[in-house]
């Protein structure tokens, strides 16, 4: 029987409730208490909060880790609060973040950088640790909920999963920001009424999780970058697929989808061989196959390596070489090997697994088919993709992975945050030219709201802030291997402009935002 909330914590499936208490005294604690007491009031009362997607090609999967990466991997500890929109339900979970404080000057910023869809193991150091030398900043990143050590449940059922969404992790994310404001006071010795200037930083979901922050909390950040932030829901998201295409261009698209027509052919007659080829019998649902062969091309465009894909393949439809072969030793080699994905985050019976060593593929799934869907569907003309890698696909994964009743309402996703139409301020909006995610980003520019492309042949998700290609990792988010380091530089002089204005405009903690 699965645990629900209103009952009390009784045994080690329940809440976790082992809390560590930092070095702040009870007025911190009374104060974030009615913080989210006054919040509730006005979120409770007009949101009817939505049904509680990783790898599903998510849209912010980290590469390897390497010597160097991190600025810190600290482990530091908050508690918050299960549910948010509860008035009566005050239970607890040990939430996991990091700090770094080595470029902060005294009264200076503090960049809030939002962790997303994955563990969340220290603070990356990629171009925005350049970002906080500059302004003096200090660096906060708070985990997500459910996601690495900040689950509240050990068992990730559907049941225990209903408080997995954005809601919750913006409210999170503003709690979390009062609570560390208030640490830093206490810290420095200054009273409850100083505010650092905040700036909100995140990359893919944890991008959009930046703007609506800004959106739904204007008075707790300066601004906000949403880089390769994907705000809008998508129910069939055939752009990715068309992006793709696009992207790879016409001598790599045409061998990608004549390897696709050959691996469809390879299962009508002899599934298991073909699925042994890439390295992956162990997937009975060919769908589960064709989305991953599918994913592994769009990763090479999505993090700036088309080569890994276009190079093999052209080369081997120029040779008359064995098209299957080529793309077989890609995805075994490349994707597999390199990238470190496992076959078995693909695999829907792996995916029901309510204790799995890799949780957040269970847990991104569940966001996908509660609340943003981002269905990466085959388009009806010209796919890369397999057509079998269609909206019913994703549906019956999701009705088989977490049951009935889990249903993306995009429309309500959308209709609660705007999607491309957000009406916010302060927010910029980044995306690389060849990024299959950027259709679900606001791409279109406004004077409160400024939105760059990068453009160059290798520029993809993120790329304003860890440059290009994105394996190896690149220190400070080095350009220089981008085709076009101008390109990722000019955007780079923007977002430090756009920073700079804001938070002049917002250093005064009683002035309006």
């Amino acid at each position: 029987m699965t645990e629900r909330a209103q009952v009390p914590v009784q045994n080690k499936h329940e809440v976790r409730k082992e809390f560590f208490q930092p070095e702040k005294m009870e007025s911190r604690a009374r104060f974030v208490s009615l913080l989210c007491a006054s919040f509730l009031l006005v979120l409770v009362c007009g949101v009817e909060p939505l049904g509680l997607r990783h790898r599903q090609l998510s849209p912010g999967g980290e590469p390897l880790d390497v010597a160097g990466r991190y600025l810190t991997r600290e482990e530091r500890w908050t508690n918050q609060r299960l549910d948010h929109f509860s008035p009566t339900d005050h239970r607890q979970f040990k939430q996991r973040h990091f700090e770094f404080l080595d470029y902060h000057r005294a009264g200076g910023p503090v960049f809030l950088r939002i962790c997303g869809e994955s563990s969340c193991d220290g603070i990356p150091n990629d171009y925005l640790a350049v970002l906080a030398k500059k302004f003096g900043a200090a660096v906060v990143t708070p985990e997500h909920r459910y996601y690495g050590k900040s689950s509240p449940f050990e068992r990730l059922t559907t049941e225990n999963l209903r408080f997995l969404s954005s809601k919750q992790a913006l409210f999170d994310l503003a709690v979390f920001r009062q609570y560390y404001q208030d640490a830093l006071n206490y810290r420095y010795n200054r009273s409850s009424g100083f505010d650092n200037p905040w700036f909100v930083f995140g990359v893919s979901y944890a991008g959009a999780l930046s703007a609506w922050f800004r959106l739904k909390f204007p008075h707790l950040t300066c601004g906000s970058l949403a880089s390769s932030g994907v705000v809008l829901a998508v129910y069939n998201f055939t752009d990715f697929d068309k992006q793709v295409g696009k992207s790879a261009g016409p001598e790599c698209k045409a061998a990608l989808q004549e390897t696709t027509e050959l691996v469809e052919e390879q299962l009508q007659s002899d599934s298991h061989s073909v699925k042994a080829l890439f390295g992956a019998q162990t997937l009975k649902n060919d769908g589960d196959f064709l989305f991953l062969l599918a994913d592994a091309a769009a990763t090479s465009f999505q993090y700036g390596n088309p080569d890994a894909v276009c190079s093999p393949l052209t080369k081997a439809k120029k040779n008359g070489k064995n098209l299957l072969e080529s793309y077989a030793q890609f995805v075994r080699d490349y994707y597999i090997k390199k990238l470190g994905t496992t076959v078995s985050s693909y695999d829907q019976e792996y995916l029901k697994n309510t204790t799995p060593d890799d949780s957040s593929s269970r847990l991104w799934w569940f966001q996908v088919c509660s609340e943003v869907a981002y269905f990466q569907v085959a388009p009806k003309n010209d796919s890369v993709r397999s057509a079998k890698v269609n909206t019913r696909y994703n549906l019956d994964l999701c009705k088989n992975v977490f049951g009935e009743g889990v249903y993306p309402d995009v429309f309500m996703t959308n209709l609660y945050y705007g999607g491309t139409s957000i009406a916010a301020s302060r927010i910029v909006f980044t995306n690389g030219s060849q990024d299959p995610w950027r259709h679900a980003s606001k791409q279109k520019s406004s004077e409160d709201m400024p939105s760059y492309l990068i453009k160059c042949s290798n520029c993809g998700h993120g790329t304003d802030l860890r440059g290009c290609p994105q394996l190896p990792f690149r220190i400070e988010g080095n350009s220089s291997d981008c085709t076009s380091p101008e390109a990722v530089s000019k955007v780079r002089k923007q977002i430090a402009k756009h920073i700079d204005l804001w938070l002049s405009q917002c250093h005064n903690p009683t002035s309006g935002l």
